[in-house]
């Protein structure tokens, strides 16, 4: 048995919670990773999962087992990082998430620059949803995200911030008029969208100060924010988005921004990383370019959408 392969089974199993998931991640015959786990109980003279026809739970063996195994397989690959040279020099694969536009629109131009300096470099970008992935466990070196991040133990290294604003086109304004409230936004054409294809309500700093959200008409969803910016610039109606979706078309005068004064605060757009001892030196060569690449960035958008405000 090649006990080093069946503890990466087993751990695959432990945290896809099933035979047949830990299957799929890991790209096996799902007879293979049930052998495998057989074999590993067998030599080891102990049960870790108890299986029922419904679930797959971990024994209190297994979990002590996966506690011990897991932090062995992180040694080995650290130890082969090391003898690789990636601490030493940037060179290898870097693996990075970001929401899907601000990837497309700001990510990726930072990456290709990049990859130019760096020709050791291969990089793996996933436009994804905006959370958190278990960065380890899907071998992410680091992730774009947006929004206040709960207290964990990856290392948050603040990118700057995006502003929820909304806009229409000038024709759709001058047509129905510009709303003097969130309470007036309601009463026009909004186009809505997400991903999940359900409405939600617009987020706003109402009158009294305080947020609220305002569930307005929608007489248009869709589930991509380009579909949704496409349907403002033809007259749709107002649209809410991020201020980096917005700025190209603020600044050039097809959109115009709305309701600047019960906008919420502010979004922090921050970097991700696993928390490690030692980081790789990819990563480091990466953050010392893409930092304050998307810190100047970020600050255009800014001086975009503040340039062409429609009161």
């Amino acid at each position: 048995m090649d006990r080093l392969d069946a503890m990466r089974v087993f751990v695959a199993v432990v945290e896809a919670q099933g035979f047949s998931a830990a299957s799929r991640s890991l790209c096996k015959p799902l007879p293979t990773v049930c052998r495998k786990i057989s074999e590993l109980e067998s030599e080891l003279g102990a049960q870790l999962f108890i299986r029922s026809t419904r679930k797959v739970a971990v024994t209190d063996t297994g979990t002590r087992y996966y506690e011990h195994v897991r932090q062995i397989l992180e040694d080995i690959d650290d130890a082969e990082r090391q003898a690789s040279g990636e601490y030493q020099r940037a060179t290898g694969l870097l693996s990075i998430t970001a929401p899907s536009m601000l990837g497309q629109l700001h990510i990726l131009p930072i990456v290709s620059a990049f990859m130019m300096l760096h020709e050791e470099v291969e990089v793996r970008l996933l436009f994804t949803k905006n959370h958190l992935l278990d960065l380890p466990e899907d071998q992410i070196n680091l992730a774009l995200r947006i929004g206040a991040l709960s207290a964990s133990s990856m290392t948050i290294i603040p990118a700057g911030t995006v502003r929820q604003v909304v806009c229409a086109s000038p024709r759709h304004l001058e047509t129905y008029g510009t709303p003097a409230t969130p309470e007036e936004a309601a009463t026009h054409d909004c186009i809505t969208f997400s991903r999940s294809g359900s409405q939600y309500p617009w987020s706003f700093r109402m009158p009294s100060g305080k947020p609220g959200e305002v569930l307005v008409r929608s007489r248009l969803l869709l589930n991509s924010a380009e579909g949704a910016i496409d349907s403002a610039l033809e007259d749709g109606g107002l649209v809410q988005l991020y201020s980096y979706q917005a700025a190209p078309h603020v600044a050039s005068g097809d959109l115009q921004i709305v309701l600047q004064e019960f906008e919420v605060a502010p979004l922090p757009v921050n970097f991700v990383l696993p928390h490690r001892q030692r980081v790789p030196q990819k990563v480091k060569a990466f953050m010392d370019y893409a930092l304050p690449a998307l810190r100047r960035r970020l600050l255009d958008v800014a001086a975009k959408c503040d340039g062409h405000i429609s009161s």
